[in-house]
């Protein structure tokens, strides 16, 4: 009874989520200038929101075009309201996916403002380094009482 049984039971294991196609894209990003992959970036974003604006519009005509008044029998009304629900739902997650990218945004606008990091760090370097030449300044003069006494007198 050492021997583990044999089942047919398939064993779920982790599979990779890797694109096979981001090789190449990795290095297309290495091979471009700054400006040209920023640039890069930025056309990506534009299109997943107009993607997402224009589900969202879609949405809406096609919600305006099913509420038309008119005499509907049960049929119809059925296929209209699974239409319209299934409509909603895919503007429901337009709309989440938009405010999941206007929250990416604001955290790349935060997180990678390096202009007022490199301002902040500059304006510190600054006031360390006038502390600094304020000490030199006063331990010299404190070396020069120590060890001549007789010329500070």
């Amino acid at each position: 009874m050492s021997e583990i049984p044999q089942t047919d039971v398939s064993r779920p294991s982790a599979l990779p989520t890797a694109k096979l196609s981001r090789g190449n894209a990795a290095q297309s990003s290495i091979d471009q200038s700054s400006t040209e992959y920023l640039d890069t970036i930025e056309e990506e974003w534009n299109k997943r929101v107009d993607m997402e604006v224009e589900t969202l519009v879609d949405g809406m005509v096609d919600l305006v075009s099913l509420a038309s008044i008119g005499d509907k029998d049960k049929f119809r009304i059925a296929q209209e309201s699974f239409q319209a629900q299934s409509r909603a739902e895919s503007m429901v997650r337009a709309a989440n996916s938009l405010l999941s990218i206007t929250h990416s945004m604001k955290l790349l606008l935060l997180l990678s403002d390096e202009a007022q990091l490199a301002h902040r760090r500059d304006a510190e370097l600054k006031v360390v380094q006038e502390d600094k030449e304020e000490a030199r300044q006063k331990v010299a003069k404190l070396l020069d009482e120590i060890l001549h006494p007789t010329l500070s007198s």
